[in-house]
């Protein structure tokens, strides 16, 4: 079997069962982890706090971590249009984790997520963590968020609201800016291999995921667009 650890999966279907709103939202929950090691860390709990700990338990893993690509209410808790949704400050009640962000998204969090200070390491773009003997590294994308991450483990690429397989994350919200989320895509994941697995946070598309190679050659926010074009079009 190999070491790597790795759980895809759909709120609404795979946790939250009995959520209308989860299934609408239709979000992607990732657990990765050291099979060898036994440890995992979650990305972008929200909905199920509890049955997400049941599931990774029940796969003899042991939760070490959180990561949190971005500080919205379906990736990280809070509330979406007076919907409450669960999220790490549950995942916290049920085992006491550190929470990885990226600095930026410090306040963010903290404020529409309700998590502590107490809680959170911060971290800058490159920045590394282990799960056992494997690394992860985070990738700072601001634009969909201020301090939106992407994280790389073991040539997988999780990209949050960043980048789905055809579109990105949108940038009218609260912390958002164009012209951020347009250099995270041409700039900061331009390293990214054409061999690289990219898994988005939600299910917008049919497949689960798609290699990059495919993505750059599909997905139209990806295009080889200046900057003033790629605005005029997308933005």
């Amino acid at each position: 079997m190999s070491q790597l650890y790795l759980r895809q999966l759909l709120v609404g279907r795979d946790l939250a069962v009995d959520d209308r709103f989860a299934r609408q939202m239709a979000n992607y929950i990732y657990v990765i982890g050291d099979r060898d090691a036994k440890e995992a860390i979650v990305i972008d709990c929200a909905y199920a706090p509890k049955e997400l700990v049941d599931v990774v338990e029940a796969d003899g893993m042991h939760l070490t971590g959180a990561v949190v690509t971005h500080y919205h209410a379906d990736h990280a808790g809070g509330s979406i249009a007076g919907h409450p949704i669960e999220g790490v400050v549950s995942l916290l009640a049920e085992r006491s984790v550190p929470v990885h962000i990226q600095s930026e998204e410090r306040r963010w969090i903290a404020e529409w997520a309700g998590v502590g200070a107490e809680n959170l390491v911060l971290h800058d773009s490159g920045d590394r963590l282990l799960i056992g003997d494997l690394p992860v590294t985070l990738i700072h994308t601001p634009g969909h968020t201020e301090g939106s991450q992407c994280i790389l483990f073991e040539g997988q690429l999780f990209t949050g609201d960043t980048l789905f397989l055809n579109g990105c994350g949108r940038t009218d919200l609260p912390g958002g800016d164009p012209v951020q989320l347009f250099e995270s895509l041409s700039r900061r994941l331009a390293s990214i291999s054409d061999s690289t697995p990219i898994f988005p946070g939600h299910a917008y598309d049919l497949a689960p995921s798609a290699l990059m190679g495919t993505i750059r050659q599909t997905n139209p926010v990806l295009a080889p667009l200046d900057r003033a074009n790629w605005l005029a079009r997308f933005s």
